[in-house]
């Protein structure tokens, strides 16, 4: 009698209401961003959840959810250029798992945590290494929109046939060994300096042809007027500035006036 009664709580009653409705839950709400995976008695099927409220049946069939957000995966690594030098290269990778292909992800790999230490972190790693071999150090500075165009093309490749879409990659930082950047620096030091020096060097080049070019001109100057005075140009040049009073010349004896046209004969010679 006890027992019936106890049977008959309302607290009782609702308490195993609620246990049954948590073991024998018949729906199954899948969220925004993410999708169902439907395990029949452990088995995948290829029925994919979209989000919203499913019904499913108890014990028979469970649901994994995956996220086909885009995430961020940053992954740093390690490889060696086409002339031997070390890279470190910092990638910064946005991917997500493609909706439509979703069972088929959990079924082959398993849920985001294997899906990025079993297929994502390899992937970038074996890419970055592909690609950065067919370059020298230099080349991977001077052609870096190069190389990640080679890397994006490879990774994208690779990543869909394991059903994960590759949104966005970035070379965020590269890098390399001390010794090697040491090196670069004193290249563009020296470089930098021979050029200076050329600078100076071509200066000094053009100021000797000025130099030059002017002592030509002065001499050349100096034969025209040669060539062109003529006793003539001289005895008018002299009249000109003559004012009306003859020079004289003071002798021994006496007083002798200058001849003009010895004068000019003198100046020639």
């Amino acid at each position: 009698m006890t027992k019936k009664k106890s049977l008959r709580n309302p607290s009782t009653l609702a308490l195993i209401l609620l246990i049954l409705a948590i073991c024998f839950n018949p729906f199954v709400i899948v969220d925004a961003g993410e999708r169902g995976v439907i395990l029949e008695f452990g088995r995948v099927r290829e029925q994919i959840l979209e989000e919203g409220l499913h019904a499913i049946i108890p014990l028979v069939h469970t649901v994994k959810k995956l996220s086909v957000r885009i995430q961020k995966q940053e992954i740093s690594a390690e490889a060696s250029s086409k002339d031997l030098q070390e890279v470190f290269t910092d990638v910064a990778l946005n991917w997500h798992i493609i909706p439509e292909e979703a069972n088929v992800i959990f079924q082959e790999i398993g849920d985001e945590k294997a899906v990025i230490d079993r297929i994502i972190n390899p992937a970038v790693e074996e890419v970055l290494k592909a690609v950065v071999a067919q370059y020298t150090a230099e080349e991977i500075v001077t052609k870096r929109g190069e190389v990640k165009s080679g890397v994006d093309e490879l990774l994208t490749t690779r990543l869909t046939n394991y059903h994960i879409k590759v949104d966005d990659i970035s070379l965020v930082h590269v890098h390399f060994s001390e010794r090697f950047s040491d090196a670069v620096e004193a290249k563009q030091i020296a470089e930098q300096e021979a050029k200076k020096a050329g600078f100076a060097a071509i200066k000094a080049i053009k100021q000797a042809e000025t130099q030059v070019n002017l002592a030509k001109g002065e001499a050349e100057a100096q034969r025209l007027i040669k060539e062109t005075l003529t006793p003539e140009i001289l005895q008018k040049e002299a009249i000109e500035k003559w004012n009306g009073n003859l020079p004289i010349v003071m002798g021994n004896d006496d007083l002798k006036l200058l001849n003009l046209d010895e004068l000019i004969k003198q100046h020639k010679k």
